[in-house]
């Protein structure tokens, strides 16, 4: 890691209750790996998912979280979703943004609407107002007019969206392989140097 990434070390992440709950774990254990300090905010319906794709206990929600991140360099402070007097509640806190990975429809379409009823949209909204970066990693399909226009609300407003969409130019052989693709693609959002996957054109300068 350089200088410049080195200070990008604390930011949120969330994880709602769209399919695809792994690349919300494989995504904080890439931060925690390189050492990055991470606020984690998960929803119920996000618990729900966790638990039925990567059967996570919803009842034993700290020692599910322990098993998963507790053996990386970087740290995680977990923040319940009602918590809306949690510190990353307010612009006065320093991180360097958020991502939220998956994004449910729903959540979307509150942050796009300014609604800050849980913590989860209350940091949103703050990352919105305080200017910093916001990355959503939106899950759905088909998606319907109303979808599009939430998400070309907030593109307007500096989001950056990226869909689940994994590209196959670079043959990946598993499952992982293509969460990783995702994972690379927020990182480079986040201006951080990743090998997560192979980049077009690599293969002609080896």
């Amino acid at each position: 890691m350089n200088s410049s990434q080195a200070k990008q070390r604390n930011w949120v992440v969330g994880i709602t209750g769209a399919s695809g709950a792994i690349y919300g774990v494989k995504f904080c254990q890439a931060l925690l790996e390189r050492g990055f300090s991470i606020h984690l905010v998960i929803t119920d319906a996000g618990w729900r998912v966790l638990h039925e794709e990567l059967n996570w206990s919803a009842s034993k929600r700290m020692d599910s979280l322990a098993s998963a991140f507790g053996d990386y360099p970087g740290t995680y402070t977990y923040h319940p979703v009602q918590d809306i007097g949690a510190s990353i509640a307010s612009g006065s806190f320093r991180v360097e943004g958020m991502v939220i990975i998956p994004c449910s429809m729903g959540t979307l379409a509150r942050v796009a609407h300014g609604l800050s009823d849980n913590l989860m949209e209350r940091t949103a909204d703050v990352m919105l107002k305080e200017k910093r970066k916001l990355i959503m990693l939106p899950r759905e399909t088909p998606l319907h007019t109303i979808h599009l226009e939430n998400m070309l609300k907030l593109s307007q407003m500096g989001v950056s969206m990226v869909p689940a969409m994994p590209a196959f130019y670079y043959k990946p052989e598993t499952l992982d392989d293509m969460v990783d693709f995702l994972i690379g693609k927020v990182m480079d959002l986040m201006q951080l140097d990743n090998q997560m996957f192979r980049r077009w054109g690599e293969e002609n300068e080896q």
